[in-house]
């Protein structure tokens, strides 16, 4: 049966694969640096006998196989967060340490793990003639953690790139995740007087017209709005800046960004309402708006963006999930589990903004994502290699 040479393939490729994942995990490639591992991703997925390999005026790696109608894209972000605090670290983050069970390093599970499994899974198909009539585009895509989605705002619309359904290969302890709430990166600004120190009396300070704000802001954040399956959405204040002319002064300006996780039925008009609307925000005159994104890649190019990320939910009998489901089946001989993440993803553009369909499977787990001493399980990259082989197939085989 094919699912079983491809399972024998996937284990067969095994150390290859985590050989290519311990030597992306050694380039350090936070966002708008990711050039080289970029370069080292287009050697592999030549190595392997992809069709055709470009990179996009961003920056982005698209790899091709096959040149059916059906356009099916599988996408990993190879852009990783940086370390943090060293001292927390029990091995070097950039060594791609490996033993009997695990790969560790920055990236391993978020989600250089994902490439690695997507370029194998395109050697099997090539090895055992699985092409159909589908054309399978594995991406690697910059700036997602600076920016989830930026990447395939520029796919869909630069790139003119529109895939049938998108597989995101994030972490999901290969389980199949059907779903995610949005986001918004939201600032409040206070404005004040400055005067001196000495005689604060004289001015108007925007840090305490910022007290009251935050303790409405925690208490918003406990009657926002439940959904059955993302759950309720969330907000914290995650930084704090003023403007002062010296520490023995009024502050004349303070802003807070907020986090917010917005969940299915919230609008990010509502989520910028809810706020406008607290006494606190009112009384100080505060302004509350979205940041705006226009970091530049590291190719240089700017493509700007408002900072929201908007909820999606595929239904549970949409055939990209029941795609997933068969294929798994079918490999594993056990039912999988069907839920959602809790972080964020590239789908936040793909379907939020684009009504693309996406669907996710990956190696490696949600909470080694940003943490230090982070590490994906080799059983996990096998499935997932196996799984990403099979699905293109599957699929056609269902819309005939």
């Amino acid at each position: 049966m094919i699912h079983d040479k491809v399972l024998e393939l996937a284990k067969k490729y095994e150390p290859e694969m985590t050989k290519f994942l311990r030597d992306l995990i050694r380039i350090p490639s936070e966002s708008s640096q990711e050039k080289q591992v970029v370069l080292r991703i287009k050697e592999e997925m030549e190595k392997v006998g992809f069709d055709r390999v470009e990179i996009d005026p961003m920056g982005n790696i698209l790899g091709y196989i096959g040149k059916g109608k059906h356009v099916i894209a599988m996408d990993a972000h190879i852009d990783t967060v940086g370390v943090g605090d060293p001292s927390l670290w029990e091995f070097d983050p950039y060594e791609g340490k490996e033993d009997e069970e695990c790969i560790y390093g920055r990236g391993a599970s978020d989600q250089k793990g994902g490439m690695a499994a997507m370029v194998y899974a395109g050697k099997i198909i090539k090895e055992l003639n699985l092409e159909d009539d589908y054309t399978l585009i594995v991406t690697g895509t910059v700036q997602e953690e600076d920016c989830d989605g930026l990447c395939w705002q520029y796919i869909i619309n630069e790139d003119k790139i529109r895939p049938e359904f998108v597989v995101i290969t994030e972490p999901t302890a290969c389980r199949i995740y059907r779903g995610q709430r949005g986001r918004m990166e939201i600032k409040v600004t206070t404005h004040g007087l400055s005067c001196h120190g000495s005689a604060p009396e004289r001015g108007d300070n925007a840090i305490f017209k910022m007290a009251p704000i935050l303790l409405e802001l925690r208490a918003l954040h406990e009657n926002l709005h439940y959904d059955d399956f993302l759950g309720k959405g969330s907000l914290t204040v995650s930084e704090i800046f003023f403007t002062s002319p010296s520490r023995c002064a009024v502050a004349d300006s303070c802003t807070i960004s907020i986090d917010r996780r917005l969940t299915n039925g919230e609008t990010w008009e509502k989520a910028l309402q809810e706020i406008r609307n607290l006494p606190a925000v009112k009384a100080a005159n505060a302004e509350v708006s979205m940041y705006t994104y226009e970091r530049p890649s590291y190719t240089g190019l700017v493509y700007p963006t408002e900072c929201y990320f908007p909820t999606w939910v595929l239904p549970e009998d949409h055939v990209a999930c029941r795609t997933l489901v068969d294929a798994y089946t079918t490999l594993f001989d056990e039912e999988p589990v069907v839920d959602k993440w809790t972080f964020s993803t590239n789908a936040v553009s793909i379907m939020g903004r684009y009504n693309i369909p996406c669907i996710g499977f990956g190696a490696g787990h949600e909470e080694e994502a940003h943490a230090p001493n982070e590490k994906t399980w080799k059983k996990e990259l096998i499935k997932a290699c196996a799984m990403y082989a099979l699905i293109p197939i599957t699929y056609v085989n269902k819309v005939k």
